[in-house]
């Protein structure tokens, strides 16, 4: 103390000005291994963007100030409309210029599905609240595709990578989003309970009738959305605006009070006539309706990776600057054990979710990639997202009670974790997908296989584990309450397999000396003594120019 003056030390600095994508261990690796080396640039221009303090400052305020329903304006009038703080439109425009949300389709070649999901994946770890749009708008580009006149409406919007905050007709606008309003409150993920009705205008539209649950984006420039049409369900798609600047027959009733991804508008919405255009056949607009969520599931599975990966990042960087003990919390073998783990598990994740982008690039090609990608996401999008909480919640005790204020981003993280659980399908809802898509989709069994047999001899361990899979399966598969543990095991062994064939020998061997060695507990910190965890915990540690 110096003039009655307490001097802070031992303090971190804050993570900021880096590279997030040149400083990630594992993502310029799966970027070439997956044939987007291409988008390099981009994607290092990405990194720096998330990297700064700017945006940084953006998230914060972002989730600070999260959005407003305006339901009326000053003279009585009826507006629906959300206001968010400049910090929103700002990262949007941000996200959006670089192609966070299109760089798919309007860069098709090799790899672009892989480049764009990178995008994806550095873009949550700063802030996950716009990627809810971004993600949406995404995963909808293959459904309106489906009708060329929708399309040729809407198309050169939803590609554009100029973000227009305007709320209104879209015609006056030089890019739009896409939202989804498909849950009622008395079927949530059960979509055959839908009670929202159209009537035929008998002009090529029709009028909605209803209420959603959960819309999300209720600001969205255009969303899908289904309604009964007589005795079956149908899928529409429907402006926010009518041409004349009036809401289509939307009501907004209130906004969700979330845990977390706060900084994205969830709203309960009533449908007051609002005119939709009918997508896809007539009855089937559950498989219509649901086809874009192939896509966004994997979109989740690479959102809840790089979640991961900056809660890694940000208790590596904590661990190398904080010293308790003597000595440096990143030099303390607990720590370091600690470390290691956690990174193993972002690791291990990522490579799983790029594998099935990489799926998806070449399913015109090959109808194996096809059957990958098809049976994958779900596998990758409920177990990754089931780490994600772990790797965050143990990020954070890295921290001490630093990590559980809300000037660190880790709090955060730590609200956002538990929501891609639940988003597009809670656990129960996609274990039960991979039970059927592995029952229904002739060969996809055997395409699995050949996935797990790429590594087979490379490691005994995972060929006992490999060999134990195949003696357990056809039980697993006809029992429905085994599906979390199905599906757990086929996730640990695709894990297991990619890092065998692309990671670091030491990556690899401490991912199956306790994913696939038997007995493990799902904890961290638990990696045997023969594992280098000092160099695992040290690889975690992104490097700041």
């Amino acid at each position: 103390m110096t003039s009655g003056v307490w001097q802070v030390a031992n303090q971190v600095p804050v993570l900021a000005g880096y590279d997030a994508f040149a400083a990630d261990p594992v993502l310029p690796e799966i970027v070439s291994v997956f044939g987007a080396a291409w988008a390099r640039e981009q994607l290092h221009e990405a990194g720096r963007t998330v990297g700064s303090a700017r945006v940084q400052e953006l998230a914060y305020l972002a989730n600070r100030y999260t959005p407003e329903l305006k339901a009326f304006d000053r003279f009585g009038n009826r507006i629906d409309e959300i206001a968010f703080h400049p910090a929103w439109h700002e990262l949007m425009g941000l996200a959006i210029g670089q192609e966070a949300h299109a760089l798919a389709w309007t860069r098709p070649e090799p790899g672009a599905q892989v480049a764009r999901a990178a995008l994806q994946y550095l873009w949550y770890g700063a802030e996950s609240g716009i990627c809810c749009p971004i993600s949406m708008t995404y995963a909808a580009v293959p459904v309106l595709r489906q009708d060329a006149a929708l399309w040729e409406r809407w198309g050169s919007l939803v590609m554009s990578n100029r973000y227009d905050p305007r709320q209104g007709p879209a015609d006056l606008k030089f890019g739009a989003t896409v939202g989804t309003a498909m849950t009622e409150m008395q079927g949530g993920s059960d979509l055959r309970q839908t009670q929202t009705v159209a009537e035929d205008n008998r002009d090529g539209t029709w009028s909605l009738h209803g209420r959603k649950w959960f819309f999300s984006v209720p600001h969205s420039d255009v969303f899908l959305t289904l309604a009964r049409t007589g005795e079956s369900i149908s899928c529409f798609v429907v402006p926010g605006w009518l041409p004349d600047g009036a809401r289509n027959g939307i009501a907004i009733q209130r906004l969700k009070d979330k845990v977390g991804n706060r900084s994205n508008a969830s709203s309960e919405v009533e449908f007051r006539g609002a005119i939709g255009h009918l997508l896809g056949e007539k009855g089937r607009g559950i498989r219509t309706g649901l086809s874009m969520n192939h896509n966004s599931r994997l979109d989740i599975a690479a959102a809840s990776s790089g979640l991961m990966r900056m809660a890694v990042s940000l208790a590596a960087h904590h661990a190398q600057h904080r010293r308790a003990f003597q000595k440096a919390l990143i030099d303390q073998p607990i720590m370091q054990n600690v470390l290691a783990d956690i990174a193993i598990e972002a690791e291990a994740a990522a490579w799983l979710a790029f594998r099935l982008f990489a799926a998806l690039d070449r399913q015109e090609a090959s109808e194996g990639e096809r059957l990958l990608a098809r049976v994958g996401a779900p596998i990758a999008k409920y177990w990754i997202t089931r780490r994600a909480p772990a790797v965050v919640t143990e990020a954070l005790e890295c921290h001490g009670g630093n990590g559980f204020i809300e000037e660190n981003p880790m709090a955060r993280l730590y609200r956002e974790a538990p929501l891609n659980g639940i988003w597009e399908g809670s656990g129960n809802v996609i274990c039960l997908d991979v039970l059927r898509s592995l029952a229904r989709e002739q060969g996809a069994v055997d395409v699995l296989r050949a996935e797990l047999m790429a590594a087979a001899g490379a490691d005994r361990r995972y060929d006992q584990a490999l060999k134990r899979l195949e003696g357990e399966l056809p039980e697993m598969m006809r029992n429905e309450g085994q599906a979390r543990l199905l599906t757990e095991r086929l996730a640990l062994m695709l894990q297991g397999s990619l890092l065998l064939r692309f990671a670091p020998a030491t990556v690899a061997d401490a991912f199956i000396a306790t994913r696939l060695g038997g007995g493990w507990l799902g904890q961290f910190g638990d990696l045997p003594p023969a594992v280098d965890a000092a160099a695992l915990a040290r690889r975690a540690m992104p490097a700041v120019a």
